[in-house]
């Protein structure tokens, strides 16, 4: 592929106004030693992607593939791209990788830390920023990769890492000496995915809260034994022994969530994204200081604990009978919508900023 007389097209989006979006195209940049190009394929949109990008600025979310343009950013997206040009040893044309791609029909990347895995981008600007984002996994060397579960990885493998990871950390404390858990935003991937990896503990009580318009959906995952909106909080025993673990960052809940069960609340876990952590520093709650739970902290332990490789297999094991459920023939979690293109892309992210997602439904967008 000749890139030197190609243009890059980018999704651009407004900082201030997150459904509107433009195209913008770019001379593209020549491949130099130690560069890979690649052309992005498929990535998923999610209500995460609105979330983040409405906290950008503070996340440094927009850094990661800046766009020299004030008030622009490009939303990246979890997907798959392949290498179309390559002056990194160790990587071939025509190879795919799964990552963190911006919305463009390509990307140039410095390739460092070159192994069978795969690499991470070095570029200068992302030296900065979290680690975990700047990898990019080769997938013709990914045990938990299948080309049929590109969806479903592109839509969950995120975010299900942090699921197994925090199921494990409240096994590993003992569930803080608590036999039920109360999850806010109950219909979210990560929580559900959490409360997936719980439900086979019999001795759990895993209670679900959502928004009413999510209730039944909620319900219909089965990972929860009960399931109520919001406003019925306060209906629950407030005596029993409880962890609360808060997936929405809505303080005015746990404000609710710390008066109605005082001193019955063990724990309470922030696994929310960092968008809210400001909210932690609240003092005068009732009950245990609200933890912010951080995935990697927990995944360190377990690497000393178990050996790196035994962590991915547990973690690649439990992927895989995840997704299992979620495409379940007879009573599936989720429906995939695909979109086509950057029109396509456009037209998701002005849906999920303007009425948020429907959690029964997944979008993919592919570029081609």
């Amino acid at each position: 592929m000749n890139l030197h007389s190609m243009t890059t097209t980018r999704l651009l989006t407004s900082k201030t106004d997150l459904g509107h979006t433009e195209l913008d195209c770019t001379s593209t940049t020549p491949v130099e030693t130690g560069d890979v190009a690649l052309k992005v394929d498929r990535f998923a949109l999610t209500t995460n992607n609105i979330t983040y990008a409405a906290f950008g600025e503070a996340m440094n979310y927009w850094d990661f593939f800046p766009t020299g343009r004030d008030g622009w950013g490009q939303m990246p997206v979890w997907g798959f791209a392949d290498v179309v040009a390559s002056q990194a040893p160790g990587i071939a044309v025509g190879e795919r990788f799964y990552g963190y791609f911006p919305i463009a029909s390509l990307v140039l990347m410095r390739a460092e830390r070159v192994t069978p895995r795969g690499f991470y981008d070095g570029a200068d600007h992302r030296r900065r920023l979290t680690s975990a984002y700047n990898q990019y996994t080769r997938c013709s060397n990914d045990p938990a990769y299948a080309p049929e579960l590109e969806d479903l990885q592109a839509l969950y493998r995120p975010l299900f890492l942090t699921s197994f990871m925090l199921a494990d950390f409240l096994e590993d404390n003992g569930f803080f000496g608590a036999r039920r858990i109360v999850f806010s935003s109950a219909s979210s991937k990560t929580a559900y995915g959490t409360a997936y990896c719980l439900a086979v503990m019999p001795e759990l009580e895993l209670i679900g809260l959502t928004s009413a318009r999510n209730e039944g959906f909620a319900h219909k995952l089965g990972c929860y034994g009960t399931v109520l909106s919001y406003d019925r909080l306060e209906t629950l025993d407030p005596d029993a022994a409880t962890v609360y673990v808060d997936f929405s960052g809505d303080a005015a809940l746990r404000r609710c969530a710390h008066r109605h069960f005082g001193a019955s609340l063990t724990y309470d876990c922030y696994a929310g994204s960092s968008v809210n952590h400001e909210l932690l520093r609240e003092t005068d709650l009732p009950g245990p200081k609200p933890e912010f739970y951080f995935a990697p902290v927990q995944i360190r332990k377990r690497n000393a604990d178990w050996g790196p490789a035994a962590v991915t297999e547990r973690y690649n094991h439990a992927q895989a009978r995840f997704f299992d459920r979620i495409i379940n023939a007879s009573q599936p979690w989720v429906r995939v919508a695909m979109a086509q293109g950057f029109e396509g892309a456009a037209a998701v992210i002005a849906e999920l900023a303007a009425r948020g997602g429907d959690p029964a439904t997944g979008h993919i967008v592919r570029l081609e």
